[in-house]
């Protein structure tokens, strides 16, 4: 019996565009029936934030990073030619004319086929995020847990 490989993903990028092709790597690889893990953290959590505002006890700073950072995936900048929110319009439209998925479709289609979404609590707290703020059925785990999971990892990245 053969092992099964693994590839993990430690998202960094807050920007659309990275999002987009860690998940669409993590998506290829669990079609090709790999273990895929993607660590989230700094500016990638922002893929996992819910669109709904909540009201949560936070201090000034924490509501600060919440009000400054894009909340959910589709709300998420380019990493070029954002053009003052212009960017993020037409390639959304360029995909839709193409029946290319969206980074939301992407992401649930990751969560459909078990790819193990983390959520840095150690950022999460710099950020002042709250697990309410998060979408449901992730995980939350630290560095450590990231570095058990690509010690066996056949293909790591770092977007």
């Amino acid at each position: 019996m053969t092992e099964k490989k693994k590839t993990t993903i430690i998202l960094f990028s807050g920007d659309y565009d990275k999002a987009m092709a860690a998940y669409i790597i993590a998506n290829g690889a669990a079609a090709y029936d790999h273990e895929v893990t993607i660590f989230h953290t700094f500016w990638g959590l922002n893929a996992l934030r819910k669109e709904e505002p909540l009201t949560l006890k936070k201090g000034f700073l924490e509501k600060m990073f919440g009000k400054m950072m894009p909340r959910g995936a589709d709300k998420m900048g380019l990493s070029k030619m954002n053009f003052a929110g212009m960017g993020p319009k037409m390639i959304k439209h360029v995909m839709k004319k193409h029946n290319a998925m969206t980074l939301p479709q992407l992401i649930e289609m990751a969560q459909e086929q078990e790819v193990k979404l983390i959520a840095c609590t150690m950022t999460m707290d710099l950020l002042g995020l709250q697990q309410e703020e998060l979408l449901d059925k992730i995980e939350y785990a630290g560095v450590a847990a990231y570095l058990a999971e690509a010690e066996d990892g056949h293909v790591n990245l770092f977007i």
